[in-house]
């Protein structure tokens, strides 16, 4: 990341494809970017080996409100859950799945990345 777009919807949408670069990067493949579905969307939908992960991407430019993780409260994962249930729905064969969370701290170059896997549990 070089720039930082001058919307919000910009600046998010560039933060989403960073992060599914970053992915990308440490072995996992891009399915879908921006998946919406009736009550919510899925920032990220990817593929670790045969696990499918829906990944919430969270920025903060500081900490001023607090660690992106914070922001992915209860109600939140329950929305994540919901709409990967939709997702899976669609599919022929649903695989196995997981729940992550990149959250991305700072601003453009300088950008701190941190990964959770699994972060929560659908049940």
């Amino acid at each position: 990341m070089t720039t930082s777009p001058k919307t919000a919807r910009a600046r998010g949408q560039a933060i989403e494809q960073f992060a599914a670069q970053w992915l990308q990067q440490q072995g996992l493949r891009l399915i879908a970017s921006n998946h919406h579905v009736k009550g919510g969307e899925l920032d990220l939908i990817m593929q670790d080996a045969d696990i499918l992960v829906f990944v919430e991407v969270k920025h903060r430019k500081s900490s001023r409100y607090g660690h992106p993780l914070e922001s992915v409260t209860a109600q939140k994962q329950q929305r994540l859950v919901r709409a990967a249930r939709l997702y899976l729905a669609t599919m022929r064969h649903p695989s196995a799945c997981r729940f992550d969370v990149v959250a991305i701290s700072g601003t453009p170059p300088q950008v701190e990345v941190e990964w959770v896997k699994a972060a929560f549990d659908a049940f």
